[in-house]
């Protein structure tokens, strides 16, 4: 492991609390040593209080950030001594010890200091470093994982047993520390947890995390334990498999969950190959890495596809456990759905209430098959017993957040589709989905498609829905991205210049026709069976025109194909009601912030009605402007529970036209 320490940057640091921040993100930045939130550091000042009085400050990592990340703001400041007085308690419960943290900040609107801030506070030095570290979290998960790491270490690190996070581990570290540190000490290695280190300044206690970690990396090399992928067989070229066994996996894990989940799909050589491990059925059921781990991929993967066994296992698993918990009679089970599933075909496919989750998750698996693969090598993966784990899943500081409920987006765990997103009201609707927590995937023919957005949840294709191919193979990457399809937002079109009828040209005719109709009803044929798989059912809007119910002259093309396209989504109402897909309509006019109404076309267009160009905007019955962001927020609205006893109908979205009405 190679040191990212640079001399000058750290100069740039004025003070101890940035060069705590530069540390902590030179450590979050390295994948082998934290992942998604985990590890935690620590520094000591000395600052003045409002009296003018010195004192002792901890600033700890607050719970929520991530170390990659972290800023100034995401350290809590905390009264040194009184903390270090807590870890002489006899006991001190975790909620307390909760509260007792919040009393002591200096800082009212800093995040709640980790739970580790007690554990921090008793080690004598300036800088605190602690990782999870892959090569470490290895040798702890072996048999004999203790004498292994004496072997490593000698008197460099204190080895600590694995004790559950919190008041107790801080207070067994105080004892065992002020016993056993000497000189020599520059490290303490937690047993299936982590690693600390620590020095008087960041660049030791950095530098040592290195130092040690790297000594882990040597050992597993000298042993031969390090390149591993000889271990895994070779794979066999993929077998093709209808994505929509991915959308049934998903409905069925979404039943078991009790909400709709997302789903990834890693079909990687890599891990397709760990799923065909000849004792693929022994080495993945023995727990994660790190009982912290339990909170985002369960205790165990799931083999194969049998989400009723697993979920019915689980079920044993927590009533097995809660019997010998002392809190068990009052513990609230969390859903049984699996969070991994490895197939030989499908590699792995990861489970999450967003993308965000999945991917946390995936990463954290795709860390685990190494480090289960070089303890095998070490004489066999040892992950602590489902005792441990159980009690870090229903740790009681878990459970009083799922006792005050956890809020969550509309549509948080769905999956939405918008057709011609890359502007106007598309790109609109884009926005309105996301900011209710939808996963949203974007079709256009504009590659400005693929660039709207650059987080988890979007994913933009470039694609011509007039290629009914197309289609098809955009529709297969939107299920293997996100798991399936929840709502399809049908708003693509072609809106031709105006022609009367007498000088209407077939070629045009036939293209408006062939992408605002048959290019749609291809769209709706080919999702209907993603749909009918939706976990809370299928939602359909179309994107339809106010030409529909009242046409205007010179626009026959456009207004006989928005009108098909309205007759298509009635009988797909009436059709597909059965699979609980509801279909409605919504009729905008005059959305002006579109791409067709370009500062000429309006000035165009309010010359011919003996108007301002403002005047023009507000001509409807109310006087109010009709924008994008109007018809998408209704259009969002359609695909949520208001409009959950409502299939077939037709809005308008227009201020009040007195032709429509």
């Amino acid at each position: 492991m190679k040191s990212r320490w640079s001399d000058a940057e750290a100069a740039q640091c004025q003070d101890a609390l940035a060069l705590r921040v530069y540390s902590s993100q030179l450590l979050g930045r390295d994948a082998d040593l934290v992942l998604h939130g985990g590890g935690n550091t620590s520094v000591k000042v000395s600052e003045s209080d409002l009296f003018g009085e010195t004192q002792q400050i901890l600033y700890v990592k607050g719970s929520g950030w991530d170390l990659a990340t972290i800023a100034a703001a995401g350290f809590t400041p905390l009264r040194l001594e009184p903390l270090m007085r807590l870890a002489t308690l006899e006991q001190l419960p975790d909620l307390e010890m909760v509260n007792q943290l919040k009393t002591l900040q200096t800082r009212a609107a800093a995040p709640t200091a980790s739970v580790e801030a007690i554990l921090h506070a008793v080690l004598p030095f300036t800088f605190v470093d602690h990782t999870h570290a892959d090569a470490v979290v290895t040798l702890t998960n072996t048999s004999d994982g203790a004498a292994k790491v004496r072997e490593v270490y000698g008197d460099a690190v204190i080895v600590i047993p694995y004790v559950m996070p919190g008041f107790e581990l801080a207070r067994l570290v105080g004892e065992r520390f002020a016993a056993e540190a000497t000189s020599n000490t520059i490290g303490m290695v937690l047993m299936n947890h982590g690693i600390f280190s620590f020095g008087e300044t960041a660049k030791s206690a950095y530098e040592r995390m290195i130092d040690l970690v790297s000594r882990a990396e040597n050992y597993l090399q000298q042993a031969l334990a390090w390149e591993v992928t000889d271990d895994l067989p070779q794979v066999a070229e993929r077998t093709a498999c209808n994505p929509l066994t991915i959308a049934r996996l998903r409905q069925q894990i979404s039943e078991v969950s009790g909400v709709p989940m997302l789903l990834t799909c890693d079909a990687s050589d890599a891990m397709r190959s760990f799923a065909m491990h000849p004792r693929i059925a022994a080495i993945s059921q023995r727990g994660p890495a790190t009982p912290d781990h339990v909170i985002r991929t369960k205790q165990l993967p799931l083999l194969g596809s049998d989400i009723a066994a697993y979920s019915a296992a689980y079920r044993h698993y927590f009533k097995q456990c809660a019997s010998g918990h002392p809190d068990g009679a009052s513990l609230t089970m969390l859903d049984s759905a699996p969070r991994v599933l490895l197939s030989p075909q499908w590699g792995m496919i990861c489970v999450g209430r967003s993308r965000r989750d999945c991917d946390i998750v995936a990463d954290i698996y795709r860390h685990t098959i190494p480090m289960i693969l070089r303890a095998e090598r070490l004489g066999g993966w040892r992950a602590l017993p489902s005792e441990a784990i159980f009690a870090v899943e229903y740790w009681e500081l878990e459970q009083a957040k799922l006792r005050k409920g956890r809020g969550s987006l509309p549509f948080q765990g769905e999956v939405a589709l918008v057709t011609g997103a890359a502007s106007g009201i598309g790109k609109a609707t884009v926005e309105a989905l996301l900011a209710r927590g939808a996963s949203v995937v974007g079709f256009d023919i504009n590659p400005e498609v693929t660039r709207l957005y650059q987080r988890p949840d979007y994913l933009g294709l470039v694609c011509d829905i007039s290629d009914s191919q197309a289609i098809v193979v955009a529709l297969q990457q939107t299920i293997l991205t996100f798991g399936g399809l929840d709502m399809l937002i049908v708003n693509a079109g072609l809106f031709p210049v105006g022609s009367r009828i007498d000088a209407l040209d077939d070629a045009l005719w036939r293209r408006v026709m062939q992408v605002n109709v048959d290019a749609n009803l291809t769209l709706l044929r080919e999702c209907y069976p993603a749909l009918k798989l939706a976990p809370e059912g299928g939602r359909v809007v179309i994107i339809g025109s106010k030409n529909v119910p009242a046409p205007g002259p010179g626009a026959a093309a456009y207004s006989a194909s928005k009108a098909a396209l309205n007759q298509l989504a009635r009988v797909a109402a009436l059709e597909w009601a059965g699979d609980k897909i509801r279909v409605n309509s919504l009729h905008p006019d005059a959305v002006f912030d579109t791409g067709i109404w370009t500062e000429d076309v309006l000035t165009a267009r309010a010359t011919h009605y003996g108007m301002s160009v403002d005047a023009y905007k507000l001509r409807n019955l109310l006087k109010v402007e009709v924008r994008a962001r109007d018809v998408a927020a209704l259009a969002a609205e359609m695909c949520g529970p208001l409009f959950s006893r409502t299939t077939g109908a037709q809005l308008p979205v227009d201020g009040g036209s007195d032709r429509v009405i």
